[in-house]
């Protein structure tokens, strides 16, 4: 028996505020399970009892892959939609956010799904019927840029992409890393216990998901909701490639406001203008210049080299210059085009006093002279749309200077061409610096667009490019109006990320979904090759071929285009092709077929032909069983990418009233008539999880190699400890960091890795490190990942770690050590094989039991509330509390003296560690299944109001007992006993106060002492059964107090310990009164503080003013004696 914690000889701890967080010093040993190489910091285990099948070590490496196996071959996660249908059990449904076959996942995609696997196993031990979807994303422009990146790496890719390889050879080379990636992050998926449907696993671009890709294809472009335009977009240059909104990142940068004059001119001669001419015209400022000398307007840009693109200058029509200016035009150096002076209101009038307070920062930076480039800037294709300006693109898709897209007039601007924009700019600086045109040069810090994938800056650039009119109201309305409680909306948690998904569909913008990509779905569009063939496919259209069920054809810019239903597009397509139609170059936007995933994934929209394809006979079953899905589980990212998205798609494509108004589960595509905005929306809640940062506060990023692999941690601390600490410091109000270590290849030390800056100003580890402890190299994840080192056998990849698991792998250790003490007292107490008195008599249970009994129904209602709002810290929390706190720390250790001679106590012992290994199970799947396996041999007698089901639902009748299956703990509030936990609590508070005597005192542990107490402390002692005693080293209590007494006060009596060894040091007892004196006046002064606040006894509830009164009374008293003992002792 240890007693180890200090105390203060005075002890003052109301039991109002004592709860679970005082912790006993008597407790289980814990062990610990890291790997050999690592030293140990936890005391030895406890020794290997009876033959309850536990090893002394909980070693997950021995478990975890055995148990995935078992319950694999068991179908334990297999969903059975018949049940549904058949009215037998309540769907409980979640869609795997689909991990991108980028790269291995990493801790954020570990918390994600840790958290679903929480909620799926949960359900699925209350009896519903659960299915969790896996699946993978082929995520087309982020798969491509890391194949092509490896690609050139390897030196099999030199130069442009589509003039190195073919089409069909790039494609062959991404499927194959697509093949490995996806195994990879199945593999990790199943390590970490993830309970998914294996045998319906999806893939984006499989043949399943792709016929209900063209199927919504079809149907929008034949309803008008995609159509063809030119326009701005977001242009990637790096990867070459559209990017709809939400796919660009907006990141500060340090750059600079260049200020360009412009010569002004006369309208149609072109003839120079001089400031006197100007000052006729009333400019003001004129006179302050020579009248004779050439006139000019100032531009500020951050971009010069658009420069080469303009075609006007607009001024605010209120600003005092504009009258002037009216009627003149600028000329363009080096270009020599003549541009107009135009009026318009976007136009930003410059600050009187630049340097004043609370100036607005473009008024401050501003002129009132803005150059209008349209082809570049998206607010100036808005100004050139009003005013019908030219649009002259000037860049290449490389973002490179460039005439071959439009621009014509290049004159003596050709020395700009093939220039990187970035040169470009310096070049037009140093050129209109020598002709004495630049007048000045500000830093600026801005925000810049990005993209989301190559983290390059964005380039607004004019293409045609295809839209899904999202603004319609079939899709926008709809999406909005999910949320409308009335209809069982849809419901964010936390609350706060409604507004979110609310203002994007208020400012949103039609949805750019091509892509100049190669890897993805090709949009199955057919473009007519001349005006001839255009002409006779309208024709065609008109008298009715193709038949509007089978085919659509539209005209854009004079051509016709084909789509084709799915079903038919084989033939079809065939007859087309043969006169020369071609398909559409371009790929779908990804997020086009991650919006269909709550659809595609259950077969629609022919889950007949999904069963044919796939051997999954039931397709035809899932989608009315499991559509709408319960509840979405991703981060905010992609709350505007994929969430808006799915309710549109699912919303538009499922009929109003769905499931009701299906067809029998819907067997043909025909069964599913477009709801048009009015269908089910795909999932009743949405919850919005904290992001898993670096120690350097970035987001994790497979681009940045910042991310950790989950099966690093899963090596050195188990897939439980990872669980259930990614599940503790889920909250909903903030993001986590992760400081990650890196584990030596070599020598398995640990050390904080040299951290780099990069080029896009994230922080990150040296692509090579240098073992402090050994000196030997290893190579980085962010090495490998951006291709800046790779593995050698010198220098390995190294793995990375975090102390943060430790806490989680103690919380399994202690459970493991648990499970064998709670066996080994059945094993010895022959409870493993004798029945308890049938029914228990619940009143003449000792205290611990009736209080641990008491416990556990809050427990279980905490855990239950703590589910159902998504509220993981505390679900993680209650589980701690209960296990460590309440089990372990007290109840163990309460009954440790009687439970082997006490089968009632053996019943509740059996039944309260059932109870809390199926509340435990959810977050740590591995190590409850592991211990279940040896318990489930154990009776479980039954404690009245306590349901401990025997199985949630049927597997194999050649399965053993799995606690996958079994059945969530419910308990009946006759159990809730609030005398037994206020007297307990009083017990915790008194065997407290002696240990922290003893402490202070320097008592041997072993050694017996000796309590004076009497009146109501010494019947609350006795209630206790021998609780005290035992685990406050008591040999007995006396109500007299001897002469070598050290006193203390426990809820206002004074108590007394004596035998604490041979003299008692009264100047050290002086001290510690004194401390405790202290303390307790500053108590009192808050508690008087707070009763003298008019504002808290007017407004508090009076049952609140009274506790504080009390509470101010007690610790008066208790003063009052600390008072008279520090007296005692002084003289």
């Amino acid at each position: 028996m240890e007693f180890s914690r200090p105390f203060s000889c005075i002890h003052h701890i109301d039991s109002a505020t004592l709860r679970v967080h005082c912790l006993p010093s008597v407790r289980l040993v814990e062990t610990s399970f890291v790997p050999a190489s690592r030293p140990s910091t936890q005391p030895d285990a406890a020794p290997a009892g009876p033959a309850h099948g536990l090893a002394p070590k909980y070693r997950p490496a021995d478990h975890e892959s055995r148990i995935q196996a078992k319950w694999i071959a068991a179908r334990a996660f297999h969903a059975d939609p018949q049940r549904v249908l058949r009215g037998e059990a309540e769907p409980y449904c979640i869609l795997i956010p689909p991990p991108n076959v980028t790269a291995a996942l990493h801790l954020g995609h570990a918390l994600n799904n840790t958290l679903q696997d929480i909620l799926v196993r949960a359900h699925r031990m209350k009896g519903f019927e659960t299915l969790w979807m896996p699946g993978t994303d082929h995520a087309g422009i982020a798969t491509q840029a890391v194949v092509e990146k490896r690609l050139r790496q390897e030196g099999r890719l030199t130069g442009p992409l589509k003039m190195a390889m073919t089409r069909e050879q790039f494609v062959a080379q991404v499927q194959a890393w697509k093949d490995e990636y996806e195994a990879t992050i199945t593999s990790q998926l199943k390590a970490m216990g993830c309970s998914c449907d294996w045998d319906r696993q999806r893939f984006t671009l499989d043949d399943v998901c792709a016929r209900a890709v063209r199927e919504a294809f079809f149907i929008l472009f034949r309803d008008g909701l995609i159509y063809r335009g030119k326009r701005l977009v977001n242009w990637d240059p790096v990867s070459q490639t559209a990017l709809a909104d939400d796919e660009v990142e907006m990141e500060e940068v340090d750059g600079h406001f260049y200020y360009l004059r412009y010569p002004v001119v006369t309208r149609g001669a072109g003839t120079p203008v001089t400031w006197g001419e100007l000052a006729r015209r009333g400019y003001p400022g004129a006179h302050a210049h020579r009248s004779d000398e050439p006139a000019w307007v100032t531009v500020a840009t951050t971009r010069p080299e658009t420069y080469l693109g303009d075609t006007a200058v607009a001024v605010n029509p209120r600003d005092t210059r504009w009258p002037a200016l009216n009627g003149l035009d600028v000329r363009l150096p080096l270009v020599n085009r003549i541009i107009p002076i135009i009026a318009d209101d976007y136009v930003v009038m410059p600050a009187a006093d630049p340097s004043a307070e609370g100036v607005d920062p473009k008024a401050k930076y501003a002129t009132g002279f803005l150059k209008v480039t349209p082809a570049h800037d998206v607010n100036d294709y808005e100004i050139g749309r009003r005013h019908q300006l030219p649009v002259i693109n000037v860049m290449a898709p490389d973002a490179g200077i460039s005439d071959r897209h439009g621009w014509t007039d290049v004159g003596d601007a050709g020395i700009f061409l093939g220039l990187s924009r970035e040169i470009a700019r310096e070049r037009v600086v140093a050129e209109f610096k020598s002709r004495g045109l630049l007048e000045s040069i500000k830093p600026y810090r801005h925000s810049v667009g990005h993209s989301y994938r190559s983290h390059v800056p964005i380039e607004p650039y004019l293409s045609d490019q295809w839209y899904v009119k999202v603004t319609d109201d079939r899709m926008k309305g709809a999406a909005l109006r999910a949320l409308d409680s009335r209809s069982a909306g849809m419901e964010f948690f936390p609350d706060r990320y409604t507004r979110t998904y609310q203002s994007w569909h208020e400012n949103i913008r039609d949805w750019c979904i091509s892509r100049q990509l190669w890897w993805g779905h090709r949009i199955p569009v057919w473009w007519s090759p001349s005006e001839s063939e255009t002409r006779r496919a309208v024709s065609e259209a008109a008298s009715g071929f193709p038949n509007p069920a089978d085919g659509c054809i539209h005209v854009f810019d004079q051509r016709a285009c084909l789509c084709v239903h799915s079903r038919t597009a084989d033939a079809l397509t065939k007859q087309f092709e043969d006169r020369g139609w071609v398909q559409d170059p371009d790929v779908l936007d990804t997020w086009f077929s991650s919006a269909l995933w709550p659809l595609s994934t259950m077969g629609w929209p022919d889950p007949s032909r999904a069963a044919r394809d796939t051997g999954i006979a039931d397709f035809p079953s899932l989608l009315p069983a499991f559509n709408p899905t319960s509840v979405l589980c991703t981060a905010r990212e992609i709350i505007t990418l994929w969430v808006s998205r799915m309710v549109m798609f699912n919303r538009y494509f499922l009929p109003e009233g769905w499931p009701e108004t299906g067809a029998g589960g819907g067997s043909t595509a025909v069964a599913f008539t477009p709801g048009a905005g009015n269908g089910p929306i795909p999932f009743h809640d949405v919850f919005i999880h904290c992001v898993i940062q670096d120690g350097e506060g970035q987001k994790m990023s497979k681009s940045l190699g910042n991310g950790v692999d989950p099966l690093d941690i899963i090596a050195t601390h188990g897939a439980d400890a990872l669980r259930f600490v990614l599940c503790e410091i889920t909250t909903q109000t903030q993001d986590v960091r992760m400081p990650v270590d890196i584990i030596c290849p070599h020598c398995s030390r640990t050390f904080d890795p040299r951290k780099i800056t990069i080029e896009s100003g994230h922080t990150v580890a040296a692509p090579v490190q240098q073992c402090p402890a050994c000196s030997k190299h290893c190579t980085t994840s962010y090495g490998l990942a951006s291709g800046k080192a790779r593995p050698t056998s010198d220098a390995p990849l190294a793995k990375n770690t975090s102390s943060r698991f430790d806490k989680g792998r103690n919380f399994c250790t202690k459970l493991w050590n648990a499970a064998r003490f709670v066996m080994m007292q059945l094993d010895e107490g022959g409870g493993a094989a004798v029945d308890a008195p049938h029914p228990l008599d619940m009143r003449r249970l000792p205290l611990a039991d009736r209080w641990m009994l008491s416990r556990l129904v809050g427990a279980i209602e905490r855990c239950d509330a703590a589910l159902s709002n998504y509220e993981f810290s505390v679900y993680a929390q209650a589980l701690y509390d209960l296990l460590w706190r309440d089990f372990c720390d007290w109840y163990l250790e309460a009954i440790k003296p009687t439970v082997k001679r006490n089968l009632a106590q053996q019943c509740v012992l059996r039944a309260v560690f059932d109870a809390v290994l199926r509340l435990l199970h959810p977050v740590a799947p591995f190590v409850t299944e592991a211990i279940y396996e040896s318990f489930a041999r154990y009776s479980r007698d039954s404690v009245p109001g306590l349901d401990l089901p025997a199985a949630a639902r049927q597997v194999s009748a050649a399965a053993p007992p799995l606690l996958c299956i079994s059945g969530w703990p419910s308990a009946s509030a006759s159990l809730r006993d609030d005398q037994a936990e206020t007297t307990f609590a009083r017990v915790q508070q008194i065997i407290e106060s002696i240990r922290q005597v003893r402490s202070q005192q320097g008592v041997e542990p072993r050694r017996k002492i000796v309590l004076h107490a009497g009146g109501e402390t010494a019947e609350i002692i006795r209630s206790a059964g021998g609780v005290v005693e035992s685990l406050a080293g008591l040999e007995r209590i006396v109500p007299e107090f001897a002469a070598d007494a050290v006193r203390f006060v426990f809820e206002g009596q004074e108590l007394g310990l004596s035998g604490l060894r041979e003299a008692v040091d009264a100047s050290s007892e002086l001290e510690m009164a004194k401390s405790a004196l202290e303390k307790l006046e500053k108590d009192i002064a808050v508690l008087e503080s707070r009763l003298n606040n008019p504002g808290y006894t007017s407004k508090a509830p009076p049952n609140l003013v009274a506790q504080t009164q009390a509470q101010l009374d007690q610790k008066r008293a208790e003063s009052r004696k600390i008072r008279r003992r520090i007296g005692e002792l002084e003289s």
